[in-house]
């Protein structure tokens, strides 16, 4: 039987298989309010037959986004709007749906990639202040950004708080909290970004502390039916900064707290990193931290052909594996992954006549 298309149990969320359909920026929202493109984006990735769907990175407040064109969801005509999107794709899809939490920080207020990228002027209509960590720019040409002070990082806790409120009353399953690709959260986090020499700063304890208080709020403030983990750069790929052995130290603190899983990227907090891209590149990550804790791991990047993704389960690297690109290239991922292993999966009946001749069985029979 193939480990990919075995259940997976995240907390108290059980998903049919093991293929996450990882967070993908569209930069196609109005005021943080999901648009036409979303339905149809994740209409189609909702009939895709992976495990699980999670949301983009969502913002938490208005400086939160990368651009003007990301999803917010700190009001009610956010929420509402995701709600009814979100009801619309349960009427054809069963899916696990589930949602990424973000804050941007220093890398907010951007064009969107197919403008160019790089940062917008805070005078500009669709650009603004940034915050970090310390008043380090992500870029030497960027502004600096405000340094969060006591009571903006006060302000940033209730900001999850409340969007994880949002989340769970719009109808998600579960939360991923993005401390990941050089976003805030990620900027606490590695000694490169965070100069602070107050309770946020320094030490690991303390450069970790803000991403463990959010967590610890966020996971308090929705009920035990929702799954919460947390997304991780398990290293910055440049040397003194965030890295392995770090990663470790908080995957075992978020276990130690009852995190629900654990998504395990890298890169994205300083210019200066050299990565080398291969097929599975950042798998290795995923196992040290899956040897050290008893949380599952979801393993991302440049997982592309059925055979690796079930062979990085099958060798005990992860407990999930992640697509993003690859699954915007074919939306049905799922099947073609299933009818090379020998697995089923169930699709809408409406599509159902679409079984191959040759990959019989790939539809269980009604």
């Amino acid at each position: 039987m193939s480990l990919l298309f075995s259940p997976l149990t995240l907390g108290p969320l059980t998903l049919p298989n093991r293929i996450v359909i990882a967070p993908m920026c569209q930069y196609s929202a109005h005021a943080g309010v999901v648009s036409d493109w979303h339905h149809i984006h994740l209409g189609q990735l909702a009939l895709s037959g992976a495990g699980l769907l999670i949301l983009e990175a969502t913002a938490v407040e208005p400086r939160g986004g990368i651009s003007h064109a990301d999803l917010g969801l700190w009001n009610d005509d956010q929420e509402a709007a995701l709600a009814a999107l979100l009801a619309s794709l349960r009427r054809w899809s069963p899916m696990p749906l589930g949602i990424q939490l973000a804050h941007a920080g220093r890398k907010a207020s951007t064009r969107r990639p197919w403008e160019g990228g790089g940062q917008i002027e805070a005078g500009h209509p669709q650009g603004w202040s940034t915050v970090s960590a310390s008043p380090l720019p992500f870029r030497e040409t960027d502004a600096a950004p405000l340094a969060l002070d006591a009571a903006g990082i006060d302000a940033l806790v209730a900001d999850f708080v409340q969007a994880a409120r949002r989340a769970e009353r719009a109808g998600l399953q579960l939360i991923e909290l993005h401390a990941a690709h050089g976003y805030l959260l990620h900027q606490f986090l590695s000694p490169l970004s965070n100069q602070r020499d107050d309770a946020y700063g320094g030490s690991l304890e303390n450069r970790m502390r803000l991403v463990l208080r959010i967590f610890d709020a966020v996971r308090a403030a929705v009920s035990p039916a929702v799954a919460v983990g947390v997304r991780i750069s398990a290293t910055d790929w440049v040397a003194g900064g965030w890295d392995l052995e770090q990663s470790v130290a908080l995957s075992q603190a978020l276990d130690a707290r009852g995190c629900d899983f654990i998504h395990v990227s890298s890169g994205g907090l300083d210019p200066r990193q050299q990565i080398a891209l291969a097929p599975g590149y950042q798998v290795p990550f995923a196992a040290a931290i899956r040897a050290q804790v008893r949380t599952p791991v979801i393993a991302v990047g440049l997982i592309t052909e059925p055979q690796h993704a079930e062979s990085v389960l099958a060798d005990g690297q992860a407990d999930a594996v992640a697509l993003a690109r690859g699954i915007l290239y074919d939306p049905r991922w799922p099947w073609h992954a299933a009818a090379a292993l020998g697995a089923q999966v169930s699709p809408a009946p409406q599509y159902e006549r679409c079984e191959p001749h040759a990959a019989r069985g790939l539809f269980p029979r009604r």
